[in-house]
């Protein structure tokens, strides 16, 4: 697959997970995030914030992160006690390993009741993974039908992706669908079963039907 001109090339090898992940897909969304990430050594402190969407890569990012850092991720703030995030920002600090924490929310919006933990995350750099760009939601939908084992028509994601709901949860529900549609038609996904499929669900605006597709990512 060509790589899209609005992705970037990156230096560490994080083009896959373990044996149950699948490639690393980065795009204008995440590509801060993930820099920041890659280079630890220029932490102002050894602890970070990643908020993004459910099903945006987050904790894959994070199971990366840990395997090629040795530094400890915490999968969701609200996980663990206030005590327990406490003593390890300050288990950070001290030993020199990198924190990270997965989150919904910066913490600005958290609710924390220990006055030592909010001074200490206040000062935590806050890493966002935005809604996804035309280029990752297209490979994002590739790499999820690859991982299912459903072979797609080579234009059924560009197609999908301008007459979609922007959001990581849009695309995992879409192929879902459309994967449970196929095996059921036992047919193979093209633009005409896509199309009949998710006007049939509501998850295309038929306004949208006739607007041409991109090739901005090949």
């Amino acid at each position: 697959m060509a790589r899209a001109s609005g992705q970037i090339a990156l230096p560490l090898d994080w083009s896959a997970g373990g044996a149950n992940d699948g490639p690393l897909i980065v795009g204008t969304s995440n590509a801060d995030a993930v820099r920041y990430l890659r280079h630890v050594s220029t932490w102002p402190v050894r602890t970070a914030v990643l908020v993004g969407p459910r099903g945006s890569g987050r904790s894959l990012i994070g199971r990366l992160f840990a395997r090629d850092t040795g530094g400890r991720v915490i999968d969701g703030h609200d996980s663990v006690s206030e005590e327990e995030l406490f003593h390890a920002w300050n288990a950070a600090q001290a030993s020199g390993t990198p924190l990270l924490v997965i989150a919904d929310r910066p913490p600005a919006e958290w609710q924390i009741a220990l006055p030592d933990l909010a001074s200490r995350l206040a000062a935590v750099p806050v890493l966002t993974i935005g809604d996804p760009d035309d280029c990752l939601a297209r490979d994002l939908i590739e790499a999820l039908f690859a991982q299912r084992g459903i072979a797609i028509a080579p234009e059924v994601a560009s197609y999908i992706v301008p007459r979609m709901e922007r959001s990581y949860a849009m695309i995992h529900r879409i192929v879902a669908v459309l994967d449970a549609t196929s095996l059921e038609q036992g047919r193979r996904l093209g633009v005409r079963l896509t199309r009949e499929t998710l006007l049939s669900q509501g998850l295309i605006d038929p306004d949208l039907l006739e607007r041409q597709d991109s090739d901005i990512c090949r």
